[in-house]
């Protein structure tokens, strides 16, 4: 199959252009306070020469909005203005997919546990909370759901679990990867996309949100199975001590880098935290 491009780091256009996102609902802030911001954030990535739009829907969760005061069906019209807004975009833009971002359950958590897989929850309590934002983001009408950053097998089982609930719903799965063979629980990559090995339902399994040199090894890990996806990180890293980002986010060498996953066998590339459209670009530039 020819490469599909993906967008890059949504959180990371939208503080380019302004805006503020110390806050626990992150990006879905953006979509009670300022959704035009969210749609020039994913035109700029079709411009960009992305061929799909993830939604602002990352950190949205009906806990999450009822938290700041929300009632239930304010939450449900904000979840459905996530995807209305990426394809407006779309449209504007010609033509694209839009893919609905269902994040895992440590987003709402807002402390890092997408990073350990530490949760609270089992299989059966993700599954419950994952249903409703599920069951919204599905019937407005995107092209797919983007399945991402998953940390734990148990979270992997419940959302394959929701697929086999909703047959009619196409998915990419990406997981969060500690190193170059395991989820950040300490999974296999391998035994966690198993889950979905056969399914119709599902376009694409991968990685995202993880360093960019242990993609190659991860898609070493995934060959032979579904199509792969991969969008990982600029290859920057965060220095709590010294408050900043430390390494390279170099546009030119991330498109390089993609060039070598397209070789090792990714059919769905593009960015996560800190890339921006210029290595949107450069992906575009090298995958081409």
């Amino acid at each position: 199959m020819s490469t599909l491009v993906l967008d890059g780091g949504l959180a990371t256009r939208l503080e380019m252009l302004g805006a503020d996102l110390s806050d626990e609902l992150w990006s879905a802030r953006l979509l009670l306070e300022d959704p035009a911001l969210i749609r020039r954030a994913h035109a700029d990535y079709y411009a960009a020469g992305a061929d799909v739009a993830t939604t602002a829907s990352y950190q949205a969760s009906f806990p999450g909005f009822v938290r700041r005061g929300l009632d239930v069906a304010q939450a449900e019209r904000l979840m459905r203005l996530s995807v209305e807004l990426a394809a407006q975009a779309r449209d504007e833009a010609g033509g694209g997919l839009v893919a609905a971002s269902i994040g895992p359950y440590g987003a709402y958590l807002a402390n890092g546990a997408e990073y350990t897989g530490d949760y609270d929850l089992d299989e059966l309590g993700l599954l419950s909370w994952h249903r409703p934002r599920w069951e919204i983001l599905a019937s407005v009408g995107p092209d797919l759901l983007a399945c991402e950053t998953i940390p734990s097998y148990p979270e992997a089982r419940a959302l394959a679990r929701l697929l086999a609930e909703t047959p009619s719903v196409k998915a990419w799965v990406s997981f969060s990867c500690r190193d170059a063979a395991h989820l950040n629980d300490g999974t296999p990559i391998g035994e966690a996309a198993a889950l979905f090995a056969g399914s119709s339902q599902v376009v694409a399994v991968g990685v995202n949100c993880t360093a960019p040199r242990h993609i190659s090894g991860l898609i070493g890990a995934l060959s032979g199975g579904l199509p792969v996806v991969v969008y990982p990180n600029s290859g920057e890293r965060w220095d709590s001590g010294q408050g900043r980002w430390l390494g390279t986010a170099d546009p030119v060498e991330y498109g390089q880098a993609a060039e070598e996953w397209q070789r090792a066998g990714a059919s769905l590339i593009g960015g996560c935290c800190r890339t921006t459209p210029e290595h949107i670009k450069q992906i575009r530039a090298h995958v081409s």
